[in-house]
């Protein structure tokens, strides 16, 4: 069970410009005290089949973490141009958000991003060298959420188990086992017999 439930994840600035910082606020809920920080990364994926090139943007520590729904507003860089290669900057990218806890990842939260131009005589023929001023970036709201079993160093609180109504005073009922063969049984009229 995890202590920590991402409840949302607003972005505050989208649609925006492709060299806009990313802006956005995180809320979730902690159902026990962390004593220590979380680990909040947002990772930009131009190219899946090259981690190379991922950039991580930024990342914040949100502690120590009380009990409750909590929120925060992160802000991170855009990527870094230079860093990507010509053919991936058009079209989808991925964003990444990712929670850790202890230096153990408890979350990830995958965005798709598109980018394009922000005219449709660019969208119809990009120029090249690409005009990074004129990208445009819109970020899909409905991510995609993994979530990974770690090692907290806390319990979650443990649920009391209800006792039905009169059972606290109740006598304890004997088993079979509990009972003497010298007791006297009732017959089949319902008489004792000695």
């Amino acid at each position: 069970m995890s202590i920590v439930t991402i409840r949302n994840v607003e972005f505050l600035n989208n649609p925006a410009r492709f060299l806009d910082p990313y802006h956005f606020r995180v809320t979730f809920e902690c159902i026990a005290p962390l004593p220590e920080d979380l680990e909040w990364r947002l990772i930009y994926v131009a190219s899946p089949g090259n981690e190379e090139l991922d950039q991580e943007l930024d990342d914040c520590l949100v502690g120590p973490v009380p009990v409750g729904v909590n929120a925060f507003e992160f802000e991170g860089s855009a990527p870094n141009p230079s860093k990507i290669p010509p053919e991936d900057v058009l079209g989808v990218a991925a964003l990444i958000l990712t929670g850790s806890y202890k230096d153990q990842e408890f979350v990830r939260v995958g965005y798709y991003q598109n980018t394009e131009y922000d005219n449709e005589e660019m969208k119809e023929s990009p120029p090249d060298p690409i005009r990074f001023d004129r990208l445009v970036r819109d970020i899909n709201q409905k991510p995609r959420v993994t979530r990974f079993q770690i090692k907290w160093d806390i319990a979650p609180p443990q649920p009391r188990t209800a006792v039905a109504a009169g059972a606290a005073n109740s006598a304890a009922v004997p088993s079979a086992d509990d009972l003497d063969e010298d007791d006297t049984e009732p017959s089949a009229n319902g008489n004792s017999t000695s």
